[in-house]
């Protein structure tokens, strides 16, 4: 072979020489020969070898060749596979990476293969069809890294368990068709570009290189460098064949159709290409070339649609999403950490930002584990002036600085309630408040909890503080404490929903009813520091003077005692407690700007003043102590004036009665001998333990439990289910200022081998009754008596790892439709009617001859509501926000778990609105009891019936008829203002909504629904009131509310309790202390009985007092059980803590 050396114009040598084709050919066929030939030799020796094998297994051939062979030679090949098999781990440990020395050979390859392609870019300069001869140094230099990559090509080699699967590999493929070229080329004494261009695959080892470096750790940017090196990998490979087959031209051609294409160019038609642009003005001209574009073309759609959007969606989110928050001056923010995702965050933005309606003055700092998707990032840019998401991690110290959560307001960590695993999700919140606080102690937590026995680990952090507003907002807890006061008291689980809930969404209202609805749901729970003005005057003074001067609904405060630090709150307290300087305030109103007055009031410049209006900011600079009692006559004289004023008629100018009464030796010893029933705390009814066996009821027993007027409540749950912790349903209907006759029956119906595991919380509770059975079953219904059931709840069950959003709520649904489809007959008198309760609502019933089982439904999945009703005439455009506005909701019939999601919010902004609100809930319990329990334990407190006996004595939410209660002897009783003020004045009760009959013919004309009634949340003062209206009360635990109609029969009397349930009038039978109708109560002789603080107040006596109206207990500690666990015990039967 000949080659002609190539001179420039001035006849000088450029060191390169012509390559005939014969030369090119021969690069090329010794890589494809060194391919094919290795491949065959592979497979000839794979089939030999399973040719041996297969000899070897034939019988009797191991005998032979044990014969032929020798002892030594056995030796020395076993000896020899060990040294080879020695040899072959030590070179895969190399090749692995894991040593040291494996990491540096791997670098170098991949830095000797990036030295040997710019080496090929420097040599496409020169024309295709020259070769570089010696006298180029980058040959000498190329030579050297191949000579290194032949060695490492062999231990890969060695190390490979399937040889043939290793010769197909694309590393071993790229040195296959680049290394035997090069020793070509010494042979020859030149060097031809060729395939050279393959070495651009070694890109492809880049994530790993990156990794091995540490240069790379999060999986974005491991994702982000995996696609940039495909890309760039395709594109200068695809370039190499392009540059190559475009100069030399087709072979059968000779090269007549080749163009002269620079390796840039090459690349400049592949990117072309790539993006499917095509300008045209580069393009191949030869057959391969153009054969090549086709199929490049189609891989390339997929590579430029897939891959090139990818890597620029991880690039723009690792700048926004990975940067530090950055905190301004004076700019106030909150972070927002654990459940981040379209429904959470959408509920949470909803919530938070009603409260500062076109303000912003907190912004929302979002902590997100992982990048947010399209639609999350869309809420995002609607909320841009409000939000900033963060991706991270609360667990990581790193993130938590980013976010500089040592600067925010506060860190709230959102749960999933709709997540498989209650209690993991609990725990890594609970890690994630331990991260925090660890990161710094002073941040203000607020965690929602999703079992409430999860909430003890909480308070055992050494930095959590209630003082500085840490606070748990426990679903379990809450729900079923909402649903255990709608089995008290029909609609009472709507009216506590309505305070914190707010529509934002414009309706469309066909019903009457529905105005007064949704007029009352712009009234919420709001908090003021009252006026000094009011220091020393009575609660009931206070909230007279409040509501008719101020159109403000005062329904309780936050009230310190005099020796102890220690301030609780109370709702309607007795004439006894006198109001203080600073005192905090709970109003229902519907604006701050309203509750504002409270604060402004001024007794010297506003007390002529009736308009609510024109209570501002006085002119009075000070005010003087001494004419105290001078301002407290005023004070009284001007309410009764305005009441005058305002309603044009009021029966109670006169004196009011004595609200002060002492107890009688006989009531004091009878009280003490109850308070045994009671827990440690005295805020719930308690017994000895119960076995299990003997609550069970059998169905074929029913004639031998019958029961009248009691709860039956439906539960869906197996022996692997996530225990609901039944116990915070419970709890409330056995709170004790509820007298032991007062108490109903609670029947559970569910299977009894998750009742067992609930039950070890429920045994000390009294007249507990589970019977083993379905809801789902008439049959079972029946057995328990479900005719004479004062309510039906139907709790939905945990949730079930495959269960999606809409099927969550399968089981509640079908047994609210099972029970809807049981008709009873009005004609038959169910033993918890009076006698005169039929002609009481003889005007509903006048055309109905059936009525359904009350019912309160619970619903995961807020928009399944439409598979019970129709969302009669309140249309919104949001199908998963229309719960709150269903005709279902205003009955109080159901309720869902998502109405928790604004506390979150509540707790934030005012962490006394969410305290109350448990206090209500929970049936006593605030949230620092337990501190105050512990802290009295010292003094003997627990076990003083003292204690016990005023822990009874807070107010209860009452349902009470305007006709046939004591609120009958109020007159006029035209309007609530009337009613209001005639019923603090003489009686001490707090009316605080309505519970209006939905007229049937309008309602439902086929007759098939019967009578309900909706909630009408704190009535303006003129609201017009009808004879059936029947009024939401805080009704003393002393005020007897029930006509009596025998007399009394020596220290006790026989009372005719009146009844109340929400589906049926006539067998409405829920008040805050109803007894079932026709049952003989034992009360004492004196029914008004009015406990007094002694004045001035002890230290023990003040302590007695304020702990059992609002202490709260430990969330470790359960009732019953003390707070310290290795103290004495003070009573016989506790509770065990489920740690499950």
């Amino acid at each position: 072979m000949l080659l002609t050396k190539l001179r420039n114009d001035g006849g000088e040598d450029l060191g390169k020489t012509s390559c005939t084709t014969e030369i090119q050919a021969a690069f090329i066929l010794s890589s494809f020969l060194t391919f094919f030939s290795g491949l065959l030799v592979l497979f000839v020796f794979r089939i030999i070898w399973k040719i041996i094998k297969k000899w070897q297994n034939i019988k009797g051939t191991g005998i032979i060749l044990e014969l032929i062979l020798s002892k030594k030679i056995n030796l020395s090949q076993s000896r020899n596979l060990h040294l080879h098999g020695v040899f072959r781990d030590r070179i895969e440990m190399l090749l692995s990476a894991q040593t040291f020395v494996g990491q540096v050979l791997m670098i170098l390859v991949f830095l000797l293969s990036i030295g040997s392609l710019v080496i090929y870019f420097i040599n496409s300069t020169d024309p295709v069809g020259s070769c570089s001869s010696y006298q180029d140094k980058t040959i000498p230099i190329d030579l050297t890294f191949n000579v290194f990559f032949s060695f490492y090509f062999g231990l890969r080699f060695l190390a490979a368990d399937d040889k043939i699967k290793f010769w197909m590999e694309m590393n071993s493929i790229v040195d296959i068709f680049t290394i035997p070229p090069t020793f070509i080329s010494y042979y020859l004494k030149s060097n031809w570009l060729g395939l050279r261009f393959l070495r651009a695959l070694r890109l492809l080892e880049l994530p790993k290189i990156l990794q091995i470096l540490r240069a790379i750790k999060t999986s974005n940017s491991v994702k982000f460098s995996k696609l940039l090196s495909i890309v760039l990998s395709t594109w200068f490979t695809a370039a190499g064949f392009i540059h190559l087959v475009e100069n030399s031209g087709d072979p059968w051609l000779k090269g007549r159709n080749s163009q002269n294409l620079s390796y840039f160019e090459s690349i400049y038609m592949v990117m072309a290409t790539t993006s499917t642009v095509g300008f045209g003005d580069v393009v191949p001209k030869t057959s391969i070339g153009r054969t090549f574009i086709m199929f490049f073309t189609l891989g390339s759609l997929v590579l430029f649609a897939n891959y090139i959007p990818e890597m620029v969606d991880l690039f723009v989110n690792k700048r926004k999403h990975t940067s530090s928050y950055e905190v301004l001056k004076g700019k106030k923010f909150i972070v927002v950490c654990g459940n981040i995702t379209v429904d959470s965050v959408t509920a949470f933005l909803r919530n938070f930002l009603r409260h500062k309606s076109g303000e912003i003055n907190t912004e929302i700092v979002f902590l997100g584990e992982s990048p947010p998707s399209l639609e999350l990032e869309t809420i995002f840019k609607c909320y841009m002036a409000y939000t900033t998401f963060v991706s991270g991690s609360a667990l990581k110290w790193e993130d938590l600085r980013r976010v500089a959560v040592d600067s925010a307001e506060a860190c709230l960590i959102i749960a999933n309630p709709l997540c498989s695993d209650s209690h993991a999700e609990d725990t890594s919140n609970i890690m994630r408040v331990l991260s925090i606080k660890n990161y710094n102690p002073n941040t203000r937590v607020i965690i929602q909890i999703l079992q409430s026995h999860n909430k003890v680990f909480l308070p055992k952090i050494p930095s959590w503080n209630w003082a500085t507003g840490d606070n748990i907002i426990c679903f379990a807890e809450l729900k079923l404490g909402f649903i255990a006061q709608g089995c008290l008291v029909p609609g009472l689980c709507t009216f506590l929903t309505s305070l914190f809930v707010e529509q934002n969404k414009k309706v469309s209202l066909k019903k009457p009813w529905q105005k007064y609805f949704l007029s009352s749901l712009k009234n919420k729970i709001l908090t003021q520091r009252l006026s000094d003005d009011f220091a020393g005057m009575t609660f009931p003074e206070v909230s007279r003077l409040c509501f008719v001067k101020m159109h403000l609904m005062l329904i309780a405060i936050e009230h310190k005692s005099m020796f102890s630090s220690y301030r609780c709150l109370i709702l309607n307290p007795s004439a006894e407690v006198k109001l203080r300087k600073n005192t905090l305030g709970f109003f229902i109103a519907e604006s701050a700007k309203e509750v504002r007055r409270a604060f402004l009031y001024c007794a010297t410049c506003h007390g002529d003043v009736y308009n609510p209006e024109l209570i501002g900011l006085c002119s009075c600079k000070s005010k003087s102590y001494q004419h105290f009692t001078e301002t407290t006559d005023m004070l009284r004289k001007s309410t009764i004036k305005g009441f005058h004023d305002t309603e044009r008629q009021d029966s109670f100018a006169g004196e009011r009665p004595s609200m002060i009464s002492n107890l009688s030796t006989k009531t004091r010893s009878f009280l003490y001998e109850d308070a045994e029933c009671f827990d440690s705390s005295g805020m719930f009814h308690w017994c000895k333990a119960t076995p299990l066996d003997n609550v069970i009821l059998k169905r074929s027993d029913k004639s031998k439990h019958e029961f009248r007027n009691h709860v039956v409540v439906c539960i869906f749950g197996d022996a692997q289910s996530t225990l609901m912790g039944l116990r915070n349903f419970v709890m409330p209907l056995r709170a004790s200022n509820y007298t032991r006759q007062e108490l109903k029956d609670i029947v559970f119906i569910g299977n009894l081998d998750y009742l067992r595991r609930e039950w070890r919380f429920l045994r000390n509770f009294p007249q507990i009754y589970i019977l083993p059975g379905s809801a789902l079953y008439s049959g079972d219904l029946r057995a328990v008596n479900i005719e004479e059931c004062s309510m039906c709840a139907v709790l939905s069950p945990p949730s079930k790892t495959s269960s999606s959003q809409t099927l969550v709520d399968t089981e509640t649904i079908m047994t609210t439709l099972n029970l809807g489809s049981l008709r009873i007959s009005c004609t038959a008198r169910t033993p918890s009617e009076s006698e005169g309760m039929s002609d009481y609502f003889s005007g509903y019933f006048g055309h109905s001859r059936h009525r359904r089982i009350p019912i309160i439904t619970e619903l995961k999945n807020p928009s399944n509501i439409h598979f019970i009703e129709q969302l009669g005439g309140m249309e919104e455009h949001l199908p998963g926000t229309r719960l709150h506005l269903s005709t279902s909701f205003c009955t109080g019939t159901v309720f869902s778990g998502s109405f928790l999601d604004s506390l979150l919010a509540t707790a934030f902004y005012n962490y006394h609105v969410l305290e109350f609100l448990q206090m209500l809930v929970t049936g006593g319990i605030s949230s620092q009891m337990e501190q105050n329990l512990r802290k009295d334990k010292f003094f003997g407190l627990m076990d003083s019936s003292t204690t016990i006996m005023s822990g009874r004595r807070r107010c209860k939410l009452g349902l009470l008829s305007l006709n046939r209660t004591i609120l009958s002897d109020i007159q006029p009783k035209k309007t609530f203002g009337q009613v209001f003020c005639g019923s603090l004045d003489n009686f001490g009760i707090l009316c605080l909504g309505l519970y209006r009959m939905i007229d049937e013919e309008e309602h439902n004309p086929e007759h098939k629904r019967g009578v309900c009634g909706f909630v009408i949340t704190r009535p303006v003062n003129e609201f017009n009131l009808l004879p059936s209206d029947l009024v939401f009360c805080a009704i003393p635990f002393d005020v007897s509310c029930y006509k009596k109609v025998t007399s009394c029969q020596g220290p006790y009397e026989t009372v005719h309790i009146m009844s109340l349930t929400s589906e049926a009038p006539p067998d409405i039978n829920y008040s805050s202390a109803v007894a079932p109708v026709d049952q003989k109560t034992p009360q004492p002789s004196n029914t008004l009985v009015h406990t007094l603080e002694p004045k001035p107040l002890s230290v023990s006596d003040s302590k007695r007092t304020l702990l059992t109206q609002n202490g709260k207990p430990s969330p470790q500690t359960h009732p019953g059980e003390t707070t310290e666990k290795n103290e004495e015990e003070s009573m016989t039967e506790t509770v065990e803590e489920d740690t499950e």
